[in-house]
């Protein structure tokens, strides 16, 4: 096949057509992925395929540019994507339309947190794929606005995040209601015995596809730990964040409390930081990724629940506030920068009694973190209160105090009419006859 001489030959040569050449040199791809080289044949040819590769290494394109090439016009609903978040399916729609930019296919999003009377309307408009997550899948099945009879190819997106949040159940049950001959592919970035077995139950003669290697992270990341006591984190990220000057970070806390938080914080020391986790309504959520995508908010505060969500070639820097409880979360967590073969940096906050938590990383990762230390930066004395402790720096007040010791203060005396009337606590007032009037 010989395309146009401004098209991608490479794609090309992977037998995808001149009108997803188009849309792939309009977003300046040249060369296909090491995944892409291996999977878009095979799909083309009708195999069921279980793709592995890393994060942020094209996985999403490797499904969905075949399918679109496959894609009847005239049909209805023929390919349907499952994702583990609502941040990944939304994400996974903008990419199946970019590639059909000069191609009239319609693509869907359905996920909770948003209508489902809107979603249930553009339904009925006959779209062609379908993106969504298990559960509001589920739930349109049930309501008999979405009918997979017609499903060509059922794709399963992050197959390794769907187990662990505990979509097994609900993905057998939309995978079990084709009931006709379909292909099947499955992508994932680490793979165990429960996929495999899942893989097995719906697959048949299966070509495994796995371009991960040895390594479970990429080689442009450049991770490092820096060593802090719980009360000084807040100090150190505001330290390092002007240090470095990130284009676009990511930080990782391990609860939505501490996310809230930390963004609270940061918005008050003059950071433009927003947060992202399970809480936002489904619109919010939306707003501050566009925003985020746009490069008009710098520092994003999110959870992991986001974490296989983001995917945004330019993110510079990953910060783990809080050490992931799960190694393999941290992975995933770094996967989020360098993206597409760019180069990224990782540092991750490790307290005194965190050193296990580091070692089960360096061993999952098979390297050593780097300890990084930030120009400036004096670790701080426990606050009494519990609360974010004081600047190190000398206040002016205290330096124009006079030497030696000082008497405190005499309280002034209370008069009786100003006492408080005694009670025994908010929930039982003290009689009527003792109150003031």
């Amino acid at each position: 096949m010989q395309p146009h001489p401004e098209l991608p030959q490479a794609f090309a040569d992977l037998g995808l057509e001149v009108s997803i050449l188009r849309a792939i040199h309009a977003i300046d791809y040249a060369e296909p992925t090491e995944i892409q080289k291996q999977v878009i044949p095979l799909i083309l040819q009708g195999k069921d395929i279980f793709g592995q590769a890393r994060t942020g290494t094209g996985k999403t394109g490797a499904f969905a540019l075949p399918i679109l090439q496959m894609i009847d016009l005239e049909q209805r609903l023929q390919a349907i994507v499952l994702a583990p978040t609502r941040e990944l399916a939304a994400q996974v729609v903008g990419e199946f339309r970019r590639y059909a930019k000069y191609l009239d296919v319609n693509c869907v999003p359905v996920y909770g947190g948003t209508s489902i009377k809107a979603q249930v309307h553009q339904l009925g408009r006959r779209p062609h794929v379908v993106v969504g997550t298990p559960g509001r899948i589920l739930d349109l099945m049930g309501r008999r606005v979405l009918n997979l009879d017609t499903i060509r190819v059922a794709v399963l997106d992050e197959v390794d995040r769907m187990l662990d949040i505990g979509f097994r159940d609900d993905i057998k049950r939309i995978l079990g209601a084709i009931r006709h001959r379909h292909q099947t592919v499955f992508v994932s970035a680490t793979i165990d015995d429960q996929i495999k077995h899942l893989a097995a139950q719906f697959m048949h003669d299966q070509v495994d596809v796995n371009v991960s290697g040895d390594k479970l992270t990429v080689d442009e990341v450049r991770q490092d730990f820096c060593t802090v006591d719980p009360w000084d984190k807040a100090r150190l990220l505001k330290m390092l964040l002007k240090e470095m000057k990130p284009k676009l970070a990511i930080v990782f806390c391990n609860t939505k409390h501490a996310a809230r938080k930390l963004a609270k914080r940061l918005h008050a020391a003059g950071v433009e930081a927003k947060e992202i986790h399970g809480d936002l309504v489904q619109r919010k959520r939306e707003r501050v990724m566009e925003r985020f995508r746009r490069h008009r908010i710098p520092v994003l505060v999110a959870t992991d629940l986001a974490s296989r969500g983001i995917d945004v070639h330019e993110i510079s820097h990953i910060i783990n506030y809080d050490v992931p409880q799960d190694s393999e979360v941290y992975i995933h967590r770094i996967g989020r920068t360098a993206r597409m073969g760019a180069v990224g940096r990782a540092i991750t906050f490790v307290t005194r009694e965190e050193g296990k938590e580091l070692t089960a990383i360096e061993m999952l990762i098979n390297q050593q973190i780097s300890p990084l230390e930030i120009p400036g930066f004096e670790p701080s004395p426990p606050p009494r209160d519990g609360r974010e402790a004081p600047s190190t720096q000398p206040a002016t007040a205290a330096a124009d105090a006079p030497a030696g010791p000082v008497a405190p203060a005499e309280k002034p005396p209370v008069e009786p009419s100003a006492a408080r009337p005694r009670t025994l606590g908010g929930k039982f007032p003290v009689p009527r006859r003792f109150r003031r009037r």
